[in-house]
């Protein structure tokens, strides 16, 4: 009601301002239509204000008192967040237009219902040792529906997957345990904010998880061009004994074997169109999308490879994984798992140097161990023993403040 009251007298206003000779209608308007964007912007709401029938009256009106080219510079009411958005639209839009068939579906049977292909995929589950001439005289037998035995091949091909009977690891995994001997790399591809093609190479350290560097290029790839990606992500790095890829077509050219071989690393291909068998970087990927560029846009190459060099150092310095336990892929100088360091230092002595030292000292009374731990007078009196300092200066030391 308070916004009808105020709309109101703006609205009496304006008629004054309109009736004077020489009245500027286009610029009341275009006033009066800031003014109820910014009632619509200050509305008590988290997420975007819905516009209401009266909002979209009033503001077509004033836009009739407006020229055309004043009407966009008015428009004050788009957060980043409508950007990304139709971003994404745009996105999905072009390659819809790309990779959908231009023509309907033909015609023709719609293939067996769901209830059915329920049937056989459980019946197959319980029975792994049956067959598909007995599975589809079991059909006919229980539910009286008669099905052929190619019928039940091609969904059993489909919807059904067969568990894993083997109880150790994979090759992949047993050499990615060993430390920098086994990288992965994968290719994705991302559209920039005029909605041209980007392809970026990440190459990914498999047993500490951390991101090697990215690559990335502006238009069509090939076997150079894919060289130099590599190249440009594994500047300064020491080279793995094992590259794990994928069956892309781009790993075919001589150029790029050529490369692996001078390099003198080998290799291994994971199993032709099983994502799983690369879930590491392939995970690694989904968060870079997820967590980064679904959040942002970029308008070149150079400009992508900045922000993801950004978010390198973020993933590997400042973000812990849950696959390591909560650690961070990139320990700190100090042999920590944090670059962060708390508590102040004196002489050079950090509060890791002087848990060690006490530890060393008395690992019975150690003040963050032993029995001693919750009495903090003591761990003060016991830190600036195994630091060497006296009184004060090694409670400073240790960051135990009485």
């Amino acid at each position: 009601m308070r916004d009808v009251v105020i709309l109101l007298v703006h609205l009496m206003v304006t008629a004054v301002r309109l009736v004077r000779p020489g009245g500027l209608r286009s610029i009341v308007a275009e006033s009066a239509l800031l003014r109820h964007q910014l009632l619509i912007l200050n509305r008590g709401r988290k997420r975007a204000p819905n516009l209401r029938a009266a909002d979209r009256i009033l503001a077509g009106l004033c836009t009739l008192f407006m020229r055309p080219a004043r009407v966009l510079r008015a428009a004050i009411v788009v957060k980043p967040s409508t950007l990304l958005r139709l971003h994404n639209l745009l996105k999905k839009r072009k390659y819809r237009m790309l990779f959908s068939p231009q023509r309907g579906h033909r015609p023709g049977p719609q293939g067996p219902k769901q209830e059915l292909i329920d049937a056989v995929v459980e019946m197959k589950r319980r029975n792994p040792s049956w067959g598909c001439p007995r599975i589809a005289q079991q059909i006919a037998l229980a539910f009286g529906v008669e099905i052929d035995k190619d019928v039940v091949r091609r969904i059993l091909s489909v919807h059904y997957r067969p568990d894993s009977d083997s109880a150790g690891p994979s090759w992949l995994t047993f050499l990615g345990h060993m430390k920098d001997s086994l990288w992965s790399c994968d290719l994705f591809r991302c559209e920039s904010a005029t909605l041209r093609t980007h392809w970026v190479l990440m190459v990914m350290d498999q047993f500490t998880r951390r991101i090697i560097g990215f690559g990335v290029h502006g238009g069509i790839v090939d076997g150079v061009v894919l060289c130099r990606m590599f190249q440009r992500a594994i500047r300064g790095q020491g080279l793995p004994k094992y590259l794990s890829s994928d069956h892309d077509p781009l790993y075919r050219f001589h150029q790029w074997k050529a490369n692996l071989r001078v390099l003198e690393v080998t290799e291994i291909k994971t199993v032709p169109c099983a994502p799983l068998s690369h879930p590491f970087i392939e995970r690694v990927i989904g968060t870079v999308r997820r967590e980064y560029l679904d959040r942002t846009l970029f308008w070149t190459a150079t400009d992508l490879e900045t922000k993801l060099i950004d978010f390198q150092h973020f993933y590997n310095c400042h973000r812990t994984h849950p696959g390591l336990g909560g650690r961070l892929p990139e320990s700190g100088g100090d042999g920590s798992t944090s670059p962060i360091t708390f508590g102040g230092t004196a002489g050079g002595v950090t509060v890791a140097a002087c848990i060690r030292l006490q530890s060393q000292h008395d690992p019975i009374n150690s003040p963050w161990t032993g029995p001693g731990a919750e009495r903090p007078q003591e761990n003060a009196r016991n830190c600036s023993n195994a630091c060497g300092k006296d009184g004060k200066a090694g409670r400073k030391s240790c960051g135990n403040v009485e």
